[in-house]
C-alpha cells in the first residue's frame, strides 16, 4: 500500500477525554505572542531575491565581467518590501525575515580562482555607516521594516564585526592598529581560529584590543566627500562618552551596527563568524543591542510589536545541538549562550535529517531543548548560502524537507527557494555561487504544489508555538502520531501530528488530547469533522490533513 504523509494539527479548546479524563492545568488558547524559539525565519540574499528598482543595479563602476553569479544581480530592499506587501511571506507562514548585510560593500572586486567577485553578498564591508546603493537607500530600509512590522513580520539584519572587506585597488587596507592581515587561520585550536584572518586577503579586525584608535583615513576622506564627517564624529563622541568604552576597533563597529536598531527598529541580528571572535565581544555586543532596542521602544511606543527582547542568533560554524551550550575548539570549550546569544544556528540538522527518521529527530531535539538548552533556542536549516552540502541539492525531497524542517522542535530557517525548488546546481557556477542563484520567480508556478505544501505547514507552524517550542510526546508508532504541548502564562497550546499514514480514510486516536464531540476543521480540504469514540476521521483526496478546532 502506498504510504503518504499525513499531518494532523489539532488546536483544542478543551483538554481531556471521556475515557481517561486526562486533565491539563491552564487555559487552552491559540492566543500566544510571538516566540523566537518557535519562529519561522526566511533567509534571503538581498541581491538575489527580487529586483524592484533597476536604476540602482550598477554603482561605483562595478562593471567588470565576473565569474558566474559572482557579481551584483539587482536584488534590492524595495524588492523585498514588494513581496511583503503582496503577502508572499504571510502565505508562507514566515514571521521573521533575515537578509544578508546591507552595508556599503567594497567598490572593487577580487579573484581567488573563481572569477572576479564583487561584494554582492554583503559580507565585504567598506563602510558600516552607509547602506550600499545597490541595495537601496535609508528610506528604503525604513519602509521595509515598517511594512514588515505592519504585517507581523520581524526583521533580522546580518552583523559582521570580525573583518572588513578584502583589499583591492579601490579599497585600501585599514590601518594596522585596526586589522591584522596575517597569519591565516589554521582552525586547529582556539588561538588559530581567533587571532588570524579567515582566508587570504580578508583583514581581521583586532577585536581583542582595548587600545584607542583613530578613525581610518579612508573613512574620514569618504565622510568628508559625503558631507557628513562632523555628524559621524559627533555621534561617536556621544557614544563613547555614554558607554565609557575605550575607542577600540570593536566598539566603533558596535556603535555603527546598533544604529540600525535605534534608527530603523530592526528586531534582531544574525551574527557572522562568531567563533572567530573572542566570546566577551558578544557579551558586550548584546549589552549594546539591548540598550539600543530599549531606546527605540521608548521613542516609538506605537510601533512596538511585543515584549520580546532583541534577538541575537549566532553563526558558530559547525556548532551542533548535540553539544548543548558548549562549542569545542579542541583545546578549549566556549559557551556562546552565556549572556550573549539567544540562539545558535544548528549545523547538524541537515545531517540528522539525512540519517534519521522523524521520531528520532523530533524526540531528540525536544529532549535537548528542554534539558541542555532549556531557556535558549536553536535555528535549524537544510540549505544555506555557504553550506556546500545541502540536505537536498537536486531538489528531489522537497516534501520531506518541509516536513522535517517545519515540524521539528526549534526555530526553522527557510532558505529562499526551498519552497519553490530554486536550483542549487548551476551550469558554469563554481563553489558557493551554486547556492546563490536568483530567486526563481519565473517558474515558480511549475512548482505550485510544492509551494502550497510549504505554505500550509508554515502557516500552521507560525500559528502554533507548540510545534517549535513545545514538548514532544509519542502517541503511537504505527500509525506514527505524536503530540507537542506548549504552555505560557497559564495558557496551553496542544498540537497532534500524524505522519506517513495510509492514503484514504484516515483514523487517528486522539482520546488523550480532547473530548468526544469536539468539532474540528481540516484546513487542507476545508472539511468539518466531529471527534467520536476518541477518534477523528478525515476522508479526502489529499495526502495531508491539517485539523484545528472549528
Amino acid at each position: 500500500m502506498k504510504h503518504i504523509v499525513l499531518i494532523i494539527l489539532i488546536v483544542i479548546g478543551t483538554i481531556g477525554c471521556a475515557q481517561k479524563d486526562k486533565a491539563v492545568e491552564g487555559e487552552i488558547s491559540n492566543d500566544f505572542s510571538f516566540n523566537w524559539k518557535a519562529a519561522n525565519i526566511y533567509f534571503l540574499l538581498t541581491d538575489r531575491f527580487n529586483n524592484s528598482d533597476s536604476t540602482n543595479d550598477v554603482n561605483f563602476d562595478r562593471t567588470l565581467e565576473t565569474g558566474k553569479l559572482r557579481g551584483f544581480e539587482g536584488g534590492d530592499l524595495k524588492g523585498i518590501t514588494q513581496k511583503i506587501e503582496s503577502g508572499y511571506f504571510t502565505e508562507l507562514g514566515v514571521n521573521a525575515i533575515w537578509m544578508t548585510p546591507v552595508v556599503e560593500q567594497i567598490h572593487g572586486g577580487t579573484d581567488e580562482g573563481t572569477g572576479l567577485t564583487y561584494g554582492y553578498h554583503g559580507y565585504w564591508t567598506k563602510d558600516w555607516t552607509k547602506i550600499d546603493p545597490n541595495y537601496g537607500t535609508e528610506e528604503d530600509l525604513k519602509d521595509l521594516v515598517e511594512t514588515a512590522h505592519k504585517n507581523g513580520i520581524r526583521i533580522l539584519l546580518d552583523a559582521v564585526i570580525n573583518h572588513t572587506g578584502p583589499v583591492t585597488t579601490k579599497d585600501p587596507v585599514w590601518p594596522g592598529e585596526w586589522v591584522r592581515t596575517e597569519p591565516q587561520c589554521k582552525y586547529n585550536s582556539y588561538e588559530s581560529t581567533i587571532s588570524c584572518t579567515l582566508v587570504k586577503n580578508l583583514p581581521d579586525i583586532k577585536t581583542e584590543s582595548n587600545e584607542a584608535v583613530d578613525l581610518p583615513p579612508q573613512l574620514i576622506e569618504k565622510w568628508k566627500a559625503e558631507g557628513r564627517l562632523e555628524q559621524e564624529v559627533s555621534e561617536l563622541d556621544a557614544y563613547f562618552k555614554r558607554t565609557g568604552h575605550p575607542r577600540a576597533p570593536r566598539f566603533y563597529i558596535m556603535k555603527w551596527l546598533t544604529d540600525y536598531i535605534t534608527d530603523y527598529g530592526i528586531d534582531g541580528y544574525r551574527v557572522d563568524t562568531v567563533k572567530h571572535t573572542e566570546e566577551f565581544v558578544w557579551q558586550e555586543f548584546k549589552a549594546e543591542c539591548d540598550y539600543a532596542f530599549e531606546q527605540w521602544k521608548l521613542s516609538n511606543p506605537e510601533a512596538v510589536l511585543d515584549a520580546n527582547e532583541f534577538y541575537l542568533v549566532g553563526e558558530v560554524y559547525n556548532y551542533g545541538i548535540s553539544t548543548g551550550k558548549l562549542f569545542d575548539f579542541g583545546d578549549k570549550k566556549v559557551d556562546y549562550f552565556d549572556n550573549a546569544f539567544t540562539s545558535l544556528i544548528n549545523f547538524e540538522f541537515k545531517w540528522n535529517s539525512k540519517e534519521k527518521g522523524y521520531e528520532q529527530i523530533f524526540k531528540r531535539y525536544s529532549n535537548i531543548l528542554n534539558t541542555k538548552l532549556k531557556g535558549f533556542g536553536t535555528l535549524n536549516y537544510l540549505t544555506s548560502h555557504d553550506d556546500g552540502q545541502p540536505f537536498d541539492p537536486k531538489r528531489e525531497k522537497s516534501i520531506e524537507a518541509a516536513n522535517k524542517l517545519l515540524l521539528s522542535p526549534g526555530a526553522s530557517q527557510v532558505y529562499y527557494g526551498d519552497e519553490s525548488n530554486r536550483p542549487l546546481v548551476i551550469d558554469e557556477a563554481v563553489g558557493d555561487a551554486n547556492l546563490r542563484s536568483n530567486m526563481n520567480w519565473v517558474d515558480i508556478e511549475i512548482h505550485k504544489d510544492i509551494l502550497e505544501h510549504w505554505q500550509k505547514l508554515g502557516q500552521f507552524r507560525s500559528q502554533h508555538p507548540a510545534i517549535g517550542a513545545g514538548m514532544h510526546e509519542l502517541i503511537s508508532k504505527n500509525p506514527y502520531v505524536f503530540s507537542r504541548t506548549y504552555s505560557s502564562n497559564d495558557k496551553i497550546d496542544l498540537v497532534v501530528i500524524g505522519l506517513e499514514l495510509d492514503k484514504g480514510k484516515k483514523t487517528i486516536d486522539v482520546s488523550q488530547q480532547f473530548k468526544n464531540g469536539a468539532i474540528i476543521r481540516d484546513a487542507y480540504s476545508n472539511q468539518i469533522a466531529t471527534v467520536k469514540d476518541g477518534k477523528v476521521i478525515i476522508d479526502s483526496k489529499y495526502d495531508i490533513v491539517l485539523l484545528e478546532q472549528n
